[in-house]
């Protein structure tokens, strides 16, 4: 086995473990997320619109995935990480050639077997990067890939498909040969990043595998807060997946139709922002202050999505800023969950465990929201338009991120104190 990376300055290794993140999981988008760049005009089977039936499946796929992931991803071994990934990401690689030679309508099976490896990588990826000192910068770099990467995927699949002449069949397994080189690049400097350091420890709390006795004792020691947070997490990752999907339907009733690079473009201040709160977020040294700093910008993130969906029925706000603002509101929340919220959770409780299982119960049910939330779009809802049923999500989401965030910030407080946790809300900037 290759010897680490040791690194001569934690800068050096801030930059290094800040690269691998985003490039390994930004090349992970170009195996999931590429297909929704195809309109899969009138096609329909089972009376649902093709690109719903093929989101649908994707997403259970990945949500079983995320299921599995609880156990499995808790569990994994340090060792066992780099070989997962790989073979994950073939399996699902695999799948998306099969999408590609299987005629239509049958080969929207193939997405389940797609989505099924890819939900578990996340967890892999992170499992390098958390427990450190640094960890937010760290979680923040591999985290705007989930803002960079699904609008570069969309924009590389349209311009195979409008350019090159590529079918929507055939052009996910493009894209994701295009981005097979920087996957290996990504995952070759995964493994080169050392274990935490003793002062890592010291500072964040061990981070160790999870037996299934564990997770339950975890899980009953937080239950109401865990409960709650899931609840701000399936609202967050409704709206997400909603926006994620049918952005180019959605630019497309704002007044940007055919302008592929609208999807890429309109993502990086949104990415640029996210990135510079979250990062910023290392200054802080208490883990109870910055605990309750996250939870607080997760609020924010709710109020933003409100603000600015109003704004914009009230034609202060632009078409193009609405999408900008609210994905920013949205994103800042998201993002928060993914970097600091379980890394601070744990660190402030001093609770030996790993992020991958508090992430997994989260993404699991978040993913099984929003595939409810598509039939409820396609037999409940269908006059309505995207962009107006995105309007009334926005509204929905917004309210529900503000008020159970500040339900568990209650709860954690009452918690804290009954451990005898309850400390000054001091940090050494």
């Amino acid at each position: 086995m290759s010897k680490k990376i040791q690194f001569q300055s934690e800068t050096a290794f801030s930059l290094f473990g800040m690269a691998a993140g985003f490039i390994t999981y930004c090349s992970m988008y170009a195996f999931r997320k590429p297909f929704s760049a195809g309109v899969y005009a009138d096609l329909v089977l089972w009376g649902i619109d093709y690109k719903i039936i093929l989101i649908s499946t994707q997403v259970l796929g990945y949500t079983l995935s995320k299921f599995i992931g609880i156990k499995v991803v808790s569990e994994m071994p340090a060792h066992q990480r780099i070989g997962s990934i790989l073979v994950l990401m073939g399996i699902s690689w695999a799948a998306l050639l099969a999408f590609a030679i299987t005629p239509y309508p049958y080969n929207f099976g193939w997405l389940f077997v797609n989505g099924l490896p890819l939900g578990m990588i996340w967890g892999l990826v992170f499992a390098f990067l958390e427990g450190r000192r640094n960890t937010e910068l760290l979680g923040a770099a591999m985290s705007i890939s989930f803002i960079v990467a699904s609008g570069l995927v969309k924009a590389t699949g349209k311009y195979l498909i409008t350019a090159w002449g590529v079918s929507e069949f055939w052009m996910p397994f493009g894209v994701g040969l295009l981005f097979v080189p920087f996957l290996l690049l990504g995952v070759w400097m995964l493994h080169k990043i050392p274990a935490p350091s003793a002062a890592d420890i010291a500072s964040r709390t061990e981070r160790v595998p999870m037996d299934k006795t564990q997770r339950k004792a975890f899980f009953w020691a937080f239950a109401p807060g865990i409960l709650l947070l899931i609840f701000v997490y399936i609202a967050l990752t409704i709206f997400r997946e909603l926006r994620d999907n049918f952005a180019v339907e959605l630019w497309s009733l704002l007044g940007y139709p055919d302008m592929p690079q609208v999807l890429l473009t309109a993502e990086i201040p949104i990415a640029i922002g996210v990135f510079v709160i979250i990062g910023l977020m290392i200054l802080i040294k208490n883990n109870r202050l910055a605990f309750y700093s996250n939870l607080g910008i997760i609020a924010l993130g709710g109020f933003l999505l409100l603000l600015a969906t109003i704004l914009f029925q009230a034609q202060l706000l632009p078409p193009a800023a609405w999408m900008i603002l609210a994905g920013f509101g949205m994103y800042l929340a998201y993002v928060s969950f993914h970097t600091m919220l379980f890394e601070r959770w744990i660190a402030h409780f001093e609770y030996k465990s790993n992020i991958g299982f508090l992430m997994y119960i989260t993404d699991a049910c978040g993913y099984l929201g929003s595939v409810t939330v598509l039939f409820y779009k396609n037999f409940g809802s269908k006059a309505l338009n995207w962009l107006n049923f995105m309007l009334y999500v926005s509204y929905l989401i917004g309210v529900v991120t503000i008020l159970a965030a500040g339900v568990a910030w209650v709860y954690f407080l009452v918690k804290e104190q009954k451990l005898g946790l309850r400390k000054p809300l001091k940090s050494r900037l």
